[in-house]
């Protein structure tokens, strides 16, 4: 009967395990085919997605380093967007990475729907591509990045947001980099 128990709470951890690995191999599999198309040189913006504060980052031109911006207050839709698209124009981006928020055990949450929601007001709205990034932890290293940088907890509340979306796009660009360095071994010499 233990054996039997045990067995039981394997299979429902290798479940759980398997569902988390489906979701991610989904996920890479719908921004792979754009991020392909994506031009290795050119600003990418990011954001983190929040019910009133929406944090923002912008990588360099050869999308090698990021940093955060000021964070933007959300208000309505279109006051959003005319300030992305403000953005967009002020960096010449081409691209803008929105965080996509998971819970742990990669179940989607109600802010995952919120962002999927926006995702595709984005896409209808912008002449540039707009992806989604898993965006589970970027928080918390967010946090850890600027209190080993000194801030006072304090300062790091106000900046959270921003710093958050700073890693949002890191995590974007090192997966575009592997797939680019996957793309190349794949091809035949």
């Amino acid at each position: 009967m233990d054996n039997t128990k045990y067995l039981i709470g394997q299979l429902s951890n290798i479940q759980t395990q398997l569902s988390i690995i489906l979701r991610v191999i989904e996920k890479e599999i719908t921004n792979s085919s754009n991020i392909s198309n994506l031009s290795p040189k050119g600003r990418i913006l990011a954001l983190d997605l929040g019910t009133t504060k929406i944090g923002v980052a912008v990588s360099d031109e050869l999308q090698i380093t990021v940093r955060a911006l000021p964070k933007i207050l959300r208000k309505s839709w279109k006051e959003l967007l005319k300030k992305i698209i403000s953005l967009i124009e002020e960096f010449d981006a081409i691209a803008l990475v929105l965080g996509l928020p998971y819970n742990f055990d990669g179940s989607e949450c109600d802010m995952s729907q919120e962002a999927r929601r926006l995702h595709r007001n984005f896409s209808l709205s912008l002449t540039i591509p707009v992806f989604l990034q898993d965006e589970r932890l970027s928080s918390k290293s967010a946090q850890q990045n600027l209190y080993d940088q000194g801030y006072s907890m304090k300062e790091i509340s106000k900046q959270i947001d921003s710093e958050a979306a700073a890693v949002i796009l890191s995590d974007f660009l090192a997966y575009k980099e592997e797939l680019m360095n996957q793309n190349i071994q794949l091809k035949p010499n």
